[in-house]
């Protein structure tokens, strides 16, 4: 921003003149910028939307099927059938949009277990337990392949915002302010000028009027 009012001379309305030009070419390449990321959100709001319904859904299922195995089985009960416990390992891999450091899944993990890997023996009483182990476990894969396009979404979101008053800074703050200074500085320069003028015809009428012997 211009910070107070510049020296009414010709460097500095060269040297505003000039920096008014670097701050248009710099709201310019941002608000380009600004198009772009918001071209970037749309083009994934749509699978984002998408992909929270699925997750809704699927949550919706995973807590109907515990709240049905509740009914049949007591919590001791369920929670042996999310034995044996296990590490998931989550491979990520970075990516770069528009400058934005983020990550994507390099290889989604397996997460749903079969009965064998279960450790539970196959029996009619124990489909609810399992049906909702295996809702939860479907749950969880959809939320870890959503999880870091719901980041990458956050960071254009953020960078976004960043741009926008970036731009209004520069044009609403900056530019303005400029302005005005450039404005000050030609209409000073041209007062000046006119002063000047009119000092050399009041001079030069006068010599005329009373001219000096050599």
């Amino acid at each position: 921003m211009s910070s107070g009012r510049a020296a009414t001379t010709r460097s500095n309305l060269v040297r505003l003149r000039r920096r008014l030009e670097q701050v248009e070419k710099g709201a310019s390449l941002l608000r380009r910028k600004r198009e772009s990321l918001v071209a970037e959100l749309f083009d994934r709001a749509r699978p984002a939307i998408d992909e929270r319904q699925r997750i809704e859904t699927k949550g919706q299922t995973a807590w109907r099927a515990l709240l049905t195995a509740f009914g049949t089985h007591k919590r001791d009960e369920l929670r042996a059938v999310g034995w044996p416990s296990r590490t998931l390992r989550v491979d990520l891999e970075p990516v770069e949009v528009w400058g934005l450091h983020a990550v994507e899944l390099a290889r989604a993990p397996q997460v749903v277990r079969s009965l064998g890997a279960r450790g539970t023996a196959p029996g009619p009483e124990e489909a609810g337990p399992v049906n909702a182990a295996t809702a939860f476990e479907e749950l969880l894969e959809l939320l870890l392949d959503a999880a870091p396009k719901e980041f990458l979404m956050r960071r254009l979101g953020h960078e976004l915002s960043r741009a926008t008053r970036l731009v209004n800074t520069l044009e609403q703050r900056v530019a303005t302010g400029l302005h005005k200074d450039l404005a000050h500085i030609r209409r000073t320069l041209e007062e000046r000028e006119r002063e000047e003028h009119l000092r050399l015809k009041r001079l030069i009428a006068r010599r005329k009027a009373s001219p000096l012997d050599y």
